[in-house]
């Protein structure tokens, strides 16, 4: 089979090269209140748009972590990027984690922003329900929005995010996604890693917390940092753009050659 090739926009020139990838609710344009604020001397970016989403909302595929996994480092090769650091957020912290997993010597840093866990995120039965109906309903769309932001948002902001969501995803592969992020726990593919890797999460969203992250993240990888961001709920990149640019940026950069990767 034909591999996939992964719609992406490219920005920078810089020696490090970045993958960034979108969580459940949208596509590549996720980042776009971000992009204007990139060091693009240091740093170069490809941001992806996932199977089912974006450029690639029509695109076949099982819709799975492993998968998106098996497509960002098909995108690295044809790139030339042997080795690059990835930013993935919430569903693309776990895509992110899967490329750590199937490769964990090509990945120089990685950055989750509200990652789901290795181990996945276990839904209560109504949690489930909510989230499985959210492919065909807007309102439930927005209620988790909403939950996952602190209830503080503006009506007119959760509204746009959830008229962008339908818009730039099939719902087929919304739906999909969903139990390979939730459901699949591959930890014990990830545990002990030497990759650095910084959690950054919002003090307003009570699903994808600190607290979690503590319990997750920074027992899965040794050289673990957690950012929280007092002012974001679950969507940084809208909430507080200029916070998370740097504090994403100030960890990629703290690089200083192949530490960690055995070569």
């Amino acid at each position: 089979m034909a591999s996939f090739l992964l719609p992406h926009t490219l920005l920078g020139e810089g020696p490090h090269k970045v993958i960034a990838v979108h969580g459940w609710f949208a596509d590549r344009s996720a980042y776009a209140p971000v992009l204007a604020d990139l060091d693009t001397e240091s740093l170069q970016y490809a941001v992806v748009d996932l199977r089912g989403y974006g450029e690639a909302k029509d695109a076949v595929g099982a819709y799975t972590t492993a998968e998106g996994a098996a497509d960002v480092l098909d995108l690295a090769d044809r790139l030339g990027w042997e080795w690059f650091s990835l930013v993935g957020h919430s569903m693309g912290g776990s895509v992110a984690q899967r490329v750590v997993a199937a490769a964990p010597r090509r990945v120089r840093r990685l950055v989750g922003v509200s990652p789901v866990p290795a181990s996945g995120l276990p839904l209560p039965p109504e949690q489930k329900e909510l989230f499985a109906s959210a492919a065909h309903t807007p309102e439930n769309r927005r209620a988790i929005i909403d939950f996952t932001t602190g209830g503080v948002r503006p009506r007119a902001w959760l509204d746009r995010m959830v008229d962008r969501s339908f818009a730039v995803s099939d719902a087929k592969a919304f739906r999909a996604w969903l139990d390979s992020w939730a459901g699949e726990d591959f930890h014990a593919e990830v545990e002990g890693s030497p990759v650095p890797a910084l959690a950054v999460t919002g003090a307003l969203d009570p699903a994808l917390s600190a607290d979690l992250m503590r319990s997750t993240w920074l027992r899965a990888y040794p050289r673990g940092e957690l950012a929280e961001l007092p002012g974001a709920g679950h969507y940084a990149m809208d909430e507080v753009p200029l916070e998370l640019v740097r504090t994403v940026e100030d960890f990629l950069r703290a690089d200083t050659g192949r530490e960690g990767s055995g070569a």
